[in-house]
């Protein structure tokens, strides 16, 4: 009797195995080696642009992957969280080109591995009434801006399309957060921002304030960074992060009312406020030769405004890692090379 059991427990095991990954369990479909979980830790602003690291989170597939990951959301910008990541605050960092741009023309080790979000989030906002109608009658104004990030490039830009240079104005360092105060207190005459803040200014000033988008069409790319010792010596690692990445894409696309419910209660955000935010947003992962070309064009801004010594805009695909996207989700690499 005993014999026949023991016959059969490899069999049960078996078709216990099937069962339990034919209704979709992580752990059938992670990949997770057996062992401890390897731990990382990632530098962020809080904002809804992280949104497929918290539906990640929000369900388990971070450990479904063999990873314990720490958010380390103390951060007032992507600029920041980078400068924090080189510092050795954390293993990887999120941010916009623009700063991977700054760190690369100022010869730092930075290496960008991916794009979680493409988004159209900065606007300009001044108050009515004080002689400013347009852009073009900003000059010789005050303007907010929190310096060293995107903002301040689209800024530069707009002011370009408007006949205007950033040296016709003169620039405050404002916290996006800080946004509001400023522009209340009449210590700016305009504050460059993004989104939530943008539409808690509008929501709370309404008609004594004018607000105007930035960045024209032009979408900013939100990207995964680190050392290129760090993605070299941890391509397993970032193998498992971006596989867990790829699932909570995945789980937006197919049940993307839930997906906007875990954001919405991350950020503590309203129902309607997330209807107009979440159509800017392209939550998906790529490395796109778009994100080049963006890159090319900051740096040349830069040097044409002499925020740098550098006379020649640098070849950024020396600071690019497609190989471990490219293994996991090959269709969302298209970088010539």
């Amino acid at each position: 009797m005993k014999e026949k059991i023991l016959k059969w427990v490899p069999v049960i095991l078996v078709f216990l195995t099937v069962v339990s990954c034919g209704f979709g369990l992580s752990a059938c479909s992670s990949g997770r080696d057996s062992g401890e979980l390897e731990a990382m830790t990632v530098a962020m602003v809080k904002t809804e642009l992280n949104a497929l690291f918290y539906i990640a989170e929000a369900n388990k597939l971070f450990a479904a992957n063999g990873l314990q990951v720490t958010l380390k959301e103390n951060y007032d910008s992507g600029a920041s969280a980078a400068a924090g990541m080189l510092n050795g605050e954390a293993d990887i960092a999120l941010a916009a080109e623009f700063p991977i741009v700054r760190q690369v023309i100022n010869k730092n080790d930075i290496n960008s591995f991916g794009t979680i979000t493409k988004y159209e989030n900065t606007y300009i906002i001044w108050h009515t009434g004080q002689g400013i109608e347009t852009i073009r009658d900003l000059k010789g104004k005050k303007i907010g801006v929190t310096l060293k990030t995107i903002s301040e490039f689209y800024l530069g830009r707009a002011l370009e399309l408007n006949g205007m240079n950033i040296a016709q104005v003169t620039l405050v360092d404002t916290k996006a957060a800080e946004a509001e105060k400023h522009l209340g207190n009449g210590k700016i005459d305009a504050v460059v921002t993004w989104e939530p803040w943008v539409s808690q200014i509008n929501q709370r000033m309404g008609k004594k304030v004018i607000t105007q988008v930035l960045q024209s069409g032009q979408y900013a790319y939100w990207n995964l960074v680190s050392t290129t010792a760090w993605t070299r010596n941890s391509s397993n690692i970032l193998k498992r992060l971006m596989k867990s990445l790829v699932q909570a894409e995945n789980y937006l696309v197919t049940y993307n009312n839930e997906a906007k419910a875990i954001v919405r209660k991350r950020m503590n955000f309203d129902d309607a406020y997330m209807e107009i935010i979440w159509p800017r947003y392209q939550f998906t992962l790529s490395l796109e030769q778009s994100l080049i070309l963006a890159m090319e064009d900051e740096a040349r801004w830069m040097i044409k405004n002499n925020l740098t010594t550098e006379k020649e805009v640098p070849d950024f695909l020396d600071y690019i890692s497609e190989a471990v996207l490219k293994s996991v989700k090959p269709e969302a690499v298209n970088i010539i090379r």
